[in-house]
Order: structure tokens, then C-alpha cells, then sequence
């Protein structure tokens, strides 16, 4: 696990360097840099496997070089289907160089299918850059569900990748300026849709995609091709039969734990008490057996003992005998560690402040965490998607209070493929019309990639640690995208039907089995939260004013005002990543 960055076109050691500094928190094990004529790479390490081995960047044969971030499962078995592969490390990642070496053609330069189809061979979570040397290609690509980040943008010719936006500071040309039609499509779906982010010229890898890029005769760098590693989508069969069915379904995620407890370090259980993650904490004892691992230990963070949050996890932990590790919020959390928290987000989202304190406090015993994310995009958790016509109309209202540019835009295009958008338009009765759309779209559109799992990621490799989410293993995603969509929602069944089903089939309290599902943030800390909001009520009001365009779209979410100022002050004025220690109201101070 690690933060990885790179220059292809004209690469300067500087800039390799300060893109490690800026990331260094993804990985304070080892940094390093390499750089060739046309690309360079920058690699900070997080060491997880094959601690005393395995540095980045990684070179393979004729001249290849790569850096990654994440974890490969099923490395044992390409190795042992690639014997004669001259493997120098004990890790994971370099798998990934045998495989790549196996699949070079003879002649001619390899397309984007063709490093599509052995990429699909991997089954892990991964962002990676590749310099095939002897093509002279720059090979980006991210893994199916985007679990780990990749961003990238242009400059003067030059492109810049890393894993995280604020690496693309270290180059002094680099000016971040707000997207405005994608910060309104922010507010209206409350995650940046497609491949946007909240910066103009700044855009994901899209998941489960490889792109390979090169230079021309002057040095500027430009995309060649793309192509699928793997498409995602639901799949339902006509009936489903938990008699028989739901076994193999409870399995499928055993499985999933089982492979992410691959780790040389201690790994924990991100414990909230909910369905998911509890469901983490059940399996566990078994998974630790099958994978020949120590039976993690839990963490749990709410702002009081009374929280049901905690009480629930106290529960959990206690029935299975899971060492529990708990921690009470500090009353002044929300004003001290915001600022923190939106820098490392890179988003605008004040109410889950929760994820600061419990990674942080994860990370001084264990290096590695398994969580519960994922479960709801897959198996329909969410309210919304048992209120369709309700999200609509939600939707629209948000829609029609934009600024009538960014409104027509959205719902009539062109939306340009060139600045991240996966559509020519985005119309909310598009993409609410029933549950199986609904669930499509966010799992591609970004409420998974760049809400839930950029969450996680951010905050976690915020304090050094690498958090896995086994709901997305590849044989849970098989088993959980065969279900019929009753058996996900459905007025007749339960929310989540299928995986409760699953869940009964564990030791697991039939409470916390049926325990409905709750806001993460919200239900963490409601009185702290609302007390912070009722003390920057005057504070709210002006940055209404002073965001006045957009305040009709922020109606019922107003929070995100502050947001909005916080992220403006660290991400778009200059030096903002200086300023993380200053208060809430000396950054606001900044725009208002």
C-alpha cells in the first residue's frame, strides 16, 4: 500500500520529489523516485507485505518500471502459473510485472485491449503506472470497483498522476481552479459523478479502465487508448432460494475476508455496530482459521457510551469475544479536526468526521483494517433506493435551484468527455426509473468510487493506514449480482433481504441482524455535530451569501457551506495545504 505519483512528458526530480512529500502520509515507510527521459514515478511506501523487500518502483524486463498502490490476492497463484519469470521479491506487486512480460507481443506496439486482458487476470485492489520502456508507453490503470484512487491532469503537455489531488502542488504551474459544473453536480447527487472531481482539469482513472498514453515528437504527452479490465453491473436471476442459496452467498464473503487478511502486520475490524461491519466481525474467527492469520481485533469511535452506534459494537465484540478497542469523541472534535478532515477528503462533507479519529487511533496498534463498505451499493441498503420516487423528486428540486447554465447543461449535455463525464447528460428520472437502474448507476457513476471508498481511502492512508472492504470481493460481487431485486428491497422482504439471510446462517445477534440501517456520519455524532452547526449558524448564513449561486441547491444540506469554505481556503488558495492547523474560523475568516 503506498501513494504513487508520476510526470510523463517532461519529468523534474523536484516535482517527483515533492509529490512524495505531499503523500507522504499514504506511505511513511520508504520514498523514492525513479526517472527516465520521458517519464518519472514517485512512490511513498506503506509496507504491508514482504516488509524487508518489495521496494517501489519495481523493474522488470526490457526496461519496465512500475509503482503501484494496493494489494494483489492472488499473487501466489501468478506466480506459480509464471515459473520462469525471474521474480526478485516476496511481494505481491510483482505479479503484476510477470504478467505484463508474459503478454508483450513480438512485434508491434500492444493496444489498451491487450493490457486490458491480463489486467482482468488480477484480483485485488489496485492503481498503477506502468512504463512499458519498449513501446514507450505509460500504461495507468485502476481496479474494477476503484477501491484504490487515481487522479490525473495536463499541464503546458505534461501529464500529472497520483493518487491523490493534492500531490499536483508539487508542481508550480499547477493552478486548482473549482469545476463548476461538477461541484453542481456535487450538490445536487452529493458525490462528484463520473470521472470529476471538484477541480477543473482534474479527473479520475475510471475504475476498471486502462489507459495508455505517450508522447509525441515535442515531448507533450496524450492519451492512445482505452480500454474495459472489467465491466460491472447487476445481473439478477428470476428467483432466489435462501434454503440453498444463502449459504454459498455467506461463503462468497467469508472468502472475501479470508483474502484480505493478507497482511506481514496486524490487522483490525472497523466496528460500528451495523449489519456490515458486524457481519465482518462474525466471519472473522473463521476467515483468520481458513487464511492461517491472527483473529483481528475491533475499533469503534461514537461521541458518547449511549450511542447506539456503540452500544451495538460493545454487543458484537463481546459475543464473539473480539478484543475491542473503543474511543470517545473529544468535545471540541468537529473544531479541531475539520480542517484535517476536509484537506485529506478533498471534498466538502463535514458530517463524517468520525473516520479522523478512529483511523487515527487504528493506526497506532494495526496497519491494516477490514471494513464494512460497499455492502449498501450492492445489496440496496440505502433508504433512498426503497424511495425512488422520493430521490427523484429530491433530485430534481436540488437540479432546478442551479444556476440555469450549469442546469441545462446537466440535464441536456453535452457534458464533455474530455473533462470526466462518462454521459452526454444527467437527468435524475434517467437513473431513478427503477431499483436495478438506480443500483447500476451508482455503482458506476461515483456515489461508490467517489463518495464510500474515497472516504475510506483519504482518511485511512491519512494516518498510514491501508483499509480493505471485502463486500467487494470479486466472489461476492458474482454471488451478490445474481440476486433478484426483491430479494435485495422490496415491500414484501426486509431491507438487504438476501444478506440477512446470509447473516442468520453466523452466530451473529438476531438484533444486529435486523438492526435497520442508519447514516454513518449523522448517527456516529448527532448532538456534537448539531451543536457545532447551531454554533456556526452566523458563520453559515454568510457563507450562504457569499456562495449565493449555488445557496438554493444547498437548501436541507447547508452544512456543506462550511465545507465549501474549508476546501477553498486548503485547496484552492495558494498555499492552502500550509494552513491544515489553523482553525475553522481563521480558514473561514479566508472567504468570507
Amino acid at each position: 500500500m503506498c501513494g504513487i505519483g508520476g510526470v510523463l512528458g517532461h519529468p523534474q526530480p523536484a516535482v517527483l520529489s515533492r509529490i512524495n512529500h505531499l503523500q507522504k502520509h499514504r506511505g511513511p515507510d520508504e520514498q523514492s523516485t525513479w526517472l527516465g527521459q520521458q517519464v518519472g514515478f514517485a512512490h511513498t511506501r506503506l509496507a504491508i507485505v514482504d516488509l524487508n523487500g518489495s521496494q517501489q518502483p519495481l523493474n522488470g524486463p526490457n526496461g519496465s518500471v512500475l509503482v503501484v498502490n494496493g494489494e494483489i490476492y492472488n499473487h501466489e497463484t501468478l506466480r506459480e502459473s509464471h515459473p520462469n519469470y525471474p521474480f526478485k521479491t516476496a511481494g505481491d506487486s510483482e505479479a503484476i510485472l510477470a504478467l505484463h512480460a508474459a503478454s508483450s507481443p513480438s512485434s508491434g506496439k500492444p493496444l489498451a485491449s491487450d493490457y486490458a486482458q491480463w489486467l482482468n487476470m488480477l484480483d485485488g485492489m489496485y492503481a498503477l503506472a506502468l512504463w512499458d520502456a519498449k513501446h514507450k508507453q505509460l500504461i495507468l490503470a485502476r481496479d474494477p470497483l476503484g477501491i484504490k484512487p487515481l487522479v490525473r491532469t495536463q499541464i503546458e503537455g505534461d501529464l500529472l498522476f497520483a493518487s491523490e489531488v493534492k500531490a499536483f502542488h508539487a508542481d508550480e504551474r499547477y493552478v486548482p481552479q473549482l469545476d463548476e459544473l461538477a461541484f453542481a453536480a456535487r450538490l445536487v447527487w452529493e458525490y462528484p459523478l463520473d470521472a470529476t472531481t471538484l477541480l477543473k482539469g482534474v479527473h479520475h482513472v475510471r475504475p476498471g479502465t486502462v489507459e495508455v498514453w505517450s508522447t509525441n515528437e515535442h515531448g507533450d504527452a496524450s492519451c492512445t487508448g482505452t480500454a474495459v479490465i472489467e465491466h460491472q453491473g447487476m445481473n439478477p436471476a428470476n428467483s432466489w432460494d435462501p434454503s440453498h442459496q444463502a449459504k454459498p452467498l455467506l461463503d462468497s464473503f467469508i472468502t472475501s475476508v479470508q483474502q484480505r487478511l493478507m497482511a506481514d502486520v496486524p490487522v483490525g475490524i472497523v466496528l460500528s455496530g451495523g449489519l456490515d461491519s458486524s457481519l465482518v466481525a462474525a466471519v472473522s474467527h473463521e476467515a483468520a482459521q481458513r487464511a492461517g492469520q491472527p483473529v483481528p481485533e475491533c475499533w469503534t469511535v461514537a461521541e458518547s457510551e449511549e450511542n447506539p452506534d456503540w452500544v451495538a459494537a460493545e454487543q458484537v465484540a463481546s459475543h464473539f469475544n473480539l478484543r475491542h478497542h473503543q474511543h470517545i469523541l473529544e468535545p471540541d472534535a468537529f473544531e479541531q479536526r475539520l480542517p484535517q478532515l476536509v484537506w485529506h477528503g478533498e471534498d466538502i462533507d463535514v458530517t463524517v468526521l468520525f473516520f479522523n479519529p478512529l483511523f487515527e487511533h487504528m493506526s497506532r496498534q494495526v496497519k491494516v483494517g477490514l471494513c464494512g463498505q460497499g455492502a449498501d451499493e450492492l445489496h440496496a441498503g440505502y433508504p433512498r433506493y426503497g424511495q425512488l420516487g422520493n430521490h427523484h423528486l429530491q433530485l430534481q428540486q436540488r437540479m432546478q435551484a442551479l444556476p440555469e447554465p450549469m442546469l441545462n447543461q446537466l440535464q441536456h449535455g453535452p457534458l464533455n468527455p474530455e473533462s470526466g463525464w462518462y454521459l452526454g447528460h444527467h437527468q435524475p428520472e434517467q437513473h431513478t426509473k427503477d431499483l436495478g437502474t438506480m443500483l447500476d448507476f451508482e455503482l458506476n457513476h461515483g456515489q461508490l468510487s467517489n463518495f464510500q471508498l474515497r472516504l475510506v481511502d483519504r482518511h485511512s492512508m491519512a494516518h498510514s493506514l491501508e483499509v480493505r472492504v471485502p463486500f467487494l470481493g470479486a466472489a461476492h460481487r458474482k454471488e451478490t449480482y445474481a440476486l433478484p431485486m426483491d430479494w435485495r428491497r422490496s415491500q414484501q422482504r426486509e431491507e438487504k433481504a438476501a444478506l440477512r439471510k446470509a447473516a442468520d446462517l453466523t452466530d451473529l445477534p438476531k438484533d444486529i441482524v435486523r438492526r435497520p440501517k442508519l447514516p454513518a456520519g449523522r448517527a456516529t455524532s448527532p448532538t456534537m455535530l448539531n451543536a457545532f452547526l447551531n454554533d456556526y449558524s452566523a458563520q453559515t448564513d454568510e457563507l450562504l451569501e457569499h456562495y449565493k449561486p449555488w445557496a438554493a441547491a444547498m437548501k436541507g444540506q447547508e452544512e456543506l457551506s462550511i465545507g465549501l469554505g474549508l476546501f477553498e481556503a486548503l485547496h484552492l488558495h495558494e498555499g492552502g495545504h500550509q494552513k491544515t492547523n489553523r482553525t475553522v474560523q481563521a480558514l473561514l475568516n479566508e472567504v468570507i
